[in-house]
């Protein structure tokens, strides 16, 4: 279906063009969003006639985007979710929680806002993008974890997984069978020395 933007969209266009995109696309998203029209004739001439109207609408709500923005882009929040030894959570946490915790801090976000390829399945710091306005995106992490006080370690770059610590205690062990290997060799000609000590005594 060929549709007039009304807005720029990422990745089909500017205000204005007139692009070919999926039926459901059109008839799911932009069409009831009011993000484009149908690209008939009339609708051609009702967009030049509103053009100046809907960029003036434009300006002001990517005005009101970027205040937003200045105040929420850097911001951190903290999701608590059960999970297993390994980090894995049972469950995930969608577009649909993250905008429930954003709004919960103070912003008014709704799912679609929440820029995110997949659902979260693991504990960590995710880092993510809000559309506020399609050239206004700022930057937040969400804190995926068992606990606040784990949220608060993990936040300081610490390993709460017990993958993680299973690594440290194996490089532990390693060290450990490394200086038991050295002192080992260290042993070995002095024990030979006595044998052959006490062999000699036998002699005489």
């Amino acid at each position: 279906m060929q549709v007039i933007l009304l807005e720029r969209i990422g990745r089909l266009g500017q205000m204005g063009d007139v692009v070919t995109v999926k039926d459901g696309f059109a008839r799911n998203f932009l069409l009831p969003q009011g993000k484009a029209l149908r690209a008939t004739e009339a609708n051609r001439k009702r967009f030049e006639r509103d053009k100046a109207q809907l960029e003036a609408r434009d300006l002001e709500l990517k005005t009101e985007a970027a205040s937003v923005s200045s105040k929420l882009d850097g911001k951190s929040f903290i999701v608590i979710r059960q999970a297993g030894d390994s980090g894995q959570l049972y469950g995930s946490v969608s577009t649909r929680d993250i905008a429930a915790v954003i709004t919960e801090g103070g912003f008014s976000i709704e799912r679609r806002q929440v820029l995110l390829d997949r659902p979260i399945k693991a504990l960590g710091v995710h880092e993510l993008r809000i559309a506020l306005h399609p050239e206004v995106t700022p930057h937040v992490t969400v804190n995926v974890a068992r606990s606040p006080d784990e949220a608060e370690r993990q936040a300081r770059g610490e390993a709460v997984t017990a993958k993680a610590l299973t690594e440290a205690e194996e490089e532990a062990e390693a060290a450990k069978r490394a200086a038991k290997a050295l002192f080992e060799e260290g042993a070995a000609p002095a024990e030979e020395a006595s044998e052959e000590e006490a062999e000699t005594g036998e002699a005489e």
